[in-house]
């Protein structure tokens, strides 16, 4: 399998994966436009199960080092197993409440705070389980982005003090949303972490997962677990009438293949991030991929216009809001190297 093996590389990976997490989103909001979230969710799923096969069965099964996919799966222990399970049942409940939340609030509003909380907790959380890195130049980086999430949080209640009262508490229900989405994933990726021997993927301890068969095992627990969470929002939405199955099947192909291609994306980004974590650590490889609320608020504020007709005092918040982002990744990447 592949693996890397400088960290320098896992950098670039973690890159690669901060901008499919941030840029997946997109793919619902073009789906939006005939297509309600809960339905564009079942083909994200499908596409992320779909290409963690494809993953592993390239990546994770070339190569000498390592074990094989296949040989991988057949190895490890239910603990393992469940473990990443339950990893991929937690980010699917706090996943279909971000989805709710930037189909309510908007790309640029829903990112950088349920996703810019995930990232403040996940990190603790990440670091303590397996600390690796300068946790003093780490956390000071998670300070920026913190400062970075509050300058988008007044920006956004500075749009929010120009719509009416139904816009208003539409935008209070997507930033509530975003905030409990934010918790929950802030824990699914410890789970995995520690179902991975994160110190060896070359001779990986018996028992254990390499990165390539923990997305496809997290995979499948995003799609079991969509059958009830997914079922129970299509039933009792956020917003709107209830939708059925039936109305899924009269997607046409393309707007399907908006949702499978969205799911694609995401599963790239993790695949990588957990590829970059047995050399970046799972602290720092967590952390640079949640720098999507970056990516999100500018496929938001320049390509969506969210921010559309926004006062100089918006859009300096917005800048600065982009100058700590910024800040706090360099942080993040120089912790890794000490």
């Amino acid at each position: 399998m592949f693996i890397v093996k400088s960290y320098l590389l896992a950098v670039i990976f973690c890159f690669v994966t901060m901008l499919c997490w941030g840029s997946w989103g997109n793919t619902q909001k073009l789906a939006s436009k005939s297509w309600r979230y809960e339905l564009f969710y079942w083909d994200y799923v499908i596409g992320m199960l779909l290409f963690s096969l494809l993953i592993s069965l390239t990546m994770g099964s070339f190569g000498t080092e390592g074990r094989p996919f296949f040989d991988d799966l057949a190895q490890a222990e239910m603990s393992s197993i469940f473990s990443v399970i339950l990893g991929g049942v937690i980010f699917n409940a706090s996943n279909i409440l971000l989805s709710a939340s930037t189909s309510i609030a908007g790309l640029s509003v829903a990112f950088p705070l349920g996703v810019g909380l995930s990232l403040v907790l996940g990190v603790i959380i990440n670091y303590i389980g397996a600390p690796k890195g300068n946790p003093v130049i780490l956390f000071l980086g998670v300070l920026l982005i913190v400062i970075a999430i509050i300058c988008n949080g007044i920006a956004s209640g500075k749009m929010q003090g120009k719509a009416d009262a139904a816009d208003r508490e539409k935008n209070r229900k997507g930033i509530l949303l975003a905030i409990v989405a934010g918790i929950l994933m802030s824990l699914f990726y410890r789970f995995v972490a520690r179902a991975m021997d994160l110190d060896n993927f070359e001779s990986p301890a018996a028992g254990m997962l390499t990165p390539y068969s923990a997305i496809f095992i997290f995979s499948v627990g995003v799609l079991l677990s969509n059958f009830i969470f997914n079922t129970l929002v299509m039933r009792h939405p956020f917003a709107g009438e209830p939708v059925s199955y039936k109305e899924y099947f009269k997607g046409s192909f393309r707007t399907h293949l908006t949702g499978v291609l969205g799911g694609a994306i995401w599963c790239l980004g993790t695949a990588f991030s957990y590829i970059a974590s047995g050399k970046a650590g799972a602290a720092i490889s967590y952390a640079l991929g949640q720098g999507a609320p970056m990516i999100a608020a500018i496929w938001g504020v320049f390509i969506w216009k969210e921010f559309k007709g926004s006062s100089k005092s918006v859009n300096a918040l917005l800048g600065i809001m982009f100058l700590f982002f910024i800040a706090g990744l360099g942080c993040i990447i120089i912790s890794g190297g000490n």
